[in-house]
């Protein structure tokens, strides 16, 4: 069955309680196997001016500035292991993001099971090598922005360095929230056949609305699915307004279970559960002529 992973990033809000309290949640109410944060070094991911701008949507902003706002959403490699604690008593996988060199290497020594190059950092080669180089866990690898060709080149960076087995490779559209027309989800079955046998696993990241698209994305054969998590949608923020809150998680995992039971090919002819059903309506030529 295809993993459920609750990206909580920082929908947190920069608050270390908050954040214990949705990998209980996540955990508990809605049974998924892995959360995912996000790592950043804001001083070395943005320039000054960036630093420094105002955030482009000042209703969602943290702070005066668009570094500040970005500052007021990190934690420390400390209350990251806080959290890798409290996922381990949940019962949860803890994973994160690394944006940037430093984050990788902070988050690294942590050793987490896994660790995630978001879309925006998939060409960062001088990231991904020193993980190759340093970190024996699961390193996933999201496709969003980002061209075929450039995917290719990923996959075979990850082949040459003998880690492509370590990689769980994404179909993403970078977008929040992403239209129903803008998923394609037949990437699924493209990445499939192209990278199926050459990486670990082939995994959807999501930022729709609903759900019906994770289970059409598990159908296509994507074995990780993830989607961002909050515990109420109208919070300021960029992420909340694509994720899913408690129950619409439950009801993933619910439907994700209960889905892949159902994709199966038939057992016997005639199942088990047919078979009383069968004698009471079916007809057959050998029943009818008997009956004359």
């Amino acid at each position: 069955m295809a993993k459920l992973i609750a990206e909580i990033g920082c929908n947190h809000k920069g608050d270390l309680a908050l954040a214990k309290e949705m990998v209980g949640v996540a955990g508990r109410i809605c049974q998924v196997d892995a959360v995912k944060f996000q790592k950043r070094n804001n001083v070395e991911l943005l320039s000054s001016t960036q630093y420094h701008a105002p955030h482009p949507v000042p209703s969602n902003a943290y702070g005066d500035t668009y570094g500040a706002h970005r500052e007021a959403l990190e934690f420390t490699p400390d209350q990251h292991a806080e959290l890798m604690e409290v996922c381990a008593r949940e019962g949860v996988i803890y994973g994160t993001s690394v944006w940037d060199l430093t984050s990788a290497k902070q988050m690294a020594a942590l050793r987490p099971a896994f660790l995630k190059i978001p879309s925006a950092t998939n060409l960062h080669f001088d990231l991904q090598e020193w993980l190759c180089a340093n970190y024996p866990g699961e390193l996933h690898v999201s496709t969003g922005m980002t061209t075929a060709a450039e995917v290719e080149s990923v996959v075979r960076f990850y082949e040459d360095r003998g880690r492509a087995k370590d990689v769980v490779l994404y179909v993403c559209t970078s977008g929040y929230p992403v239209p129903f027309e803008d998923l394609c989800l037949l990437e699924i079955t493209r990445f499939r056949e192209m990278y199926g046998s050459r990486v670990r696993e082939i995994g959807f990241s999501g930022h729709h609305l609903g759900i019906s698209a994770d289970i059409a994305a598990m159908a296509l054969g994507a074995t990780v699915i993830e989607r961002h998590f909050t515990l109420d949608r109208t919070w300021k923020g960029t992420d909340h307004a694509a994720s899913l809150e408690p129950d619409g998680m439950r009801r993933l995992k619910r439907d994700l279970i209960n889905v892949n039971k159902a994709l199966t090919y038939k057992r016997t002819e005639i199942l088990e559960i047919e078979e009383a059903t069968r004698r009471k309506l079916k007809w057959e030529p050998a029943t009818q002529v008997a009956a004359q």
